[in-house]
């Protein structure tokens, strides 16, 4: 789980660095230096930090800057409030920002942000990182009005595994917003998301078993050899099938990795753990890459047609 970066204070406007007493000059030469970086316009954080961020904690800053000039009332929605609640996100337009204001007004219309005039108390509204966010639970049936279920599972499962928001929530809110467009995509959602799915990866895998009727299999099954040692946990199990996938992404290599290990080694202390499962258990293994999930109805015949040579072998 990738931890979120701390953005107090790291975007300033042109106004306050004019009383401060730069000049447009001097800051336009801040900019091309790469000392500064505009965030949008008027707006401006350290190069360095920039060019350090992830695409969501930029997405972050770019909110900041956004808030800095909201109206008051205004909070962070939608994909905008789930990313700050600490959700991954996977096809999201994140050069966009998302508000909405609990007066039921809305903001004026501007590039770079979309400002919805959903419903929105100050009672779901929280202050989080500094920064005002509408309720976790709420901002994942939000997303599912401008997603896809794919996209839009990524962030409830997400959610779910930093333990942002419970089931229990989702199922509240699933009630609560049954008039809202696309609710039914926030019942699918809601019916398909599991907290155990540790990565974006993994959420679009299981959304691509669903959509291409395949049996769904059990998520992060521990293994034990034969003194009760774990031996590690496959991501997904067809257990009737003696079949387990693993999802092969940068995630994985960045948070598994041990300290000082080389990738070389990391992938070949993955090989052997794979082959010590498979000698424990019987089964077999079947990797599955974020190339594999662009071309969905291959892999699924891939999937299928192993299932169902594992499902006629001897017993």
């Amino acid at each position: 789980m990738m931890e979120q970066v701390p953005l107090d204070g790291v975007v300033w406007l042109r106004r306050d660095a004019l009383a401060e007493g730069y000049s447009d000059r001097k800051i336009a030469k801040l900019v091309r230096a790469g000392e500064w970086y505009r965030v949008r316009r008027g707006a401006y954080t350290s190069g360095d930090l920039w060019r350090r961020l992830s695409p969501e904690d930029r997405h972050r800053v770019l909110c900041r800057a956004v808030l800095l000039t909201a109206h008051p009332t205004a909070a962070l929605t939608h994909v905008s409030g789930a990313i700050e609640w600490g959700a991954e996100t996977w096809g999201f337009d994140l050069d966009e920002v998302h508000l909405t204001r609990t007066d039921g007004k809305s903001g004026r219309r501007e590039d770079g942000v979309a400002h919805h005039r959903g419903k929105l108390t100050e009672g779901e509204v929280v202050v989080r990182n500094g920064v005002r966010v509408a309720a976790a639970a709420r901002t994942v049936a939000e997303t599912c009005t401008i997603a896809g279920v794919e996209p839009a599972l990524a962030v409830a499962n997400s959610l779910l595994h930093r333990q942002e928001v419970s089931r229990a929530d989702l199922e509240v809110q699933t009630d609560l917003t049954r008039h809202w467009p696309r609710s039914l995509t926030t019942e699918l959602v809601r019916r398909l998301a599991d907290q155990r799915i540790e990565s974006v990866a993994e959420s679009r895998a299981l959304h691509l078993f669903w959509r291409e009727h395949l049996p769904r299999p059990e998520p992060q099954v521990a293994v034990h050899d034969e003194s009760g040692r774990l031996v590690g946990r496959v991501d997904f199990l067809w257990a009737t099938h003696g079949v387990f996938a693993e999802i092969d992404g940068k995630l994985k290599y960045l948070t598994m990795r041990r300290q000082g290990e080389t990738l070389d080694e990391f992938l070949l202390r993955e090989k052997r753990r794979e082959e010590q499962i498979c000698a424990l258990t019987g089964w077999v293994c079947i990797r599955i890459t974020w190339d594999d999930l662009a071309r969905p109805h291959i892999l699924a015949r891939r999937i299928s047609r192993l299932l169902a040579a594992r499902a006629t072998r001897p017993a």
